[in-house]
């Protein structure tokens, strides 16, 4: 893979990144639709993500590590999405993580007041939806390409060092 290729793709990673991340707290913050937990958590990939290929851009002699942790960064969050998907279509139960009340029984009432006011986003409830898909599914198609993209280009890192040399 040529260098000029390669720096492409890590740039569009980075630009996917940042759309993803904008576009969830657009939907959240302007659009209004509360997140569940497992959807905050889904983010923390792309805002690693953005923050591996700053550093890339410093250390561009560490720069196959990066692509390594980019590798397992969007494998785990492929794996997490999936979990999700799994809760929103009701083939997995609903887990501690997604239990926002969870230890309310050691609370004061005033606690147990204030949770209650809260909007307590169950991750089994699809809020928002883009041509008849929940972001979660979204995310597993993004997370699952960056991952195969990033691992053809970290095998093909030593044949394009090869090549020059």
């Amino acid at each position: 893979m040529s260098d000029l290729r390669k720096a492409i793709i890590i740039k569009l990673i980075f630009l996917i990144s940042i759309v993803a991340l904008t576009s969830a707290f657009f939907i959240e913050h302007v659009l209004g639709h509360q997140p569940c937990n497992l959807c905050i958590l889904e983010r923390i990939p792309y805002l690693l993500a953005i923050i591996i290929i700053v550093l890339n851009y410093k250390f561009i002699h560490l720069e196959r590590y990066f692509i390594l942790l980019l590798i397992l960064i969007f494998l785990a969050a492929t794996i997490l999405s999936l979990y999700h998907l799994g809760i929103e279509q009701g083939f997995i139960e609903e887990s501690l993580v997604c239990d926002s009340t969870n230890g309310s029984n050691l609370l004061s009432k005033e606690e147990i007041l204030k949770q209650l006011q809260q909007k307590n986003v169950s991750c089994q409830d699809v809020t928002f939806k883009i041509f008849g898909l929940s972001l979660t599914s979204y995310n597993i198609i993004l997370s699952l390409v960056i991952s195969i993209i990033a691992t053809k280009m970290y095998f093909s890192y030593d044949k394009s060092r090869q090549k020059k040399g």
